[in-house]
């Protein structure tokens, strides 16, 4: 039996996919990485517009 994915779980898997590669091209780096200390805190775009308009006024 052939499953269908729908198109957000294919965003889904790829979106885990390149957030796996980018940990581990940090870690070929040198960079010192775990899932804990990389944890996303601005996780909506107007987060992080928010945070960085912070910074600029600061």
């Amino acid at each position: 039996m052939v499953t269908v994915a729908t198109q957000e779980a294919k965003q889904a898997y790829f979106a885990k996919m390149r957030r796996k590669n980018y940990l581990a091209s940090l870690r070929l780096e040198g960079f010192d990485v775990s899932d804990q200390k990389v944890a996303n805190k601005l996780s909506t775009k107007a987060d992080v517009i928010a945070a960085h308009m912070r910074k600029a006024s600061a």
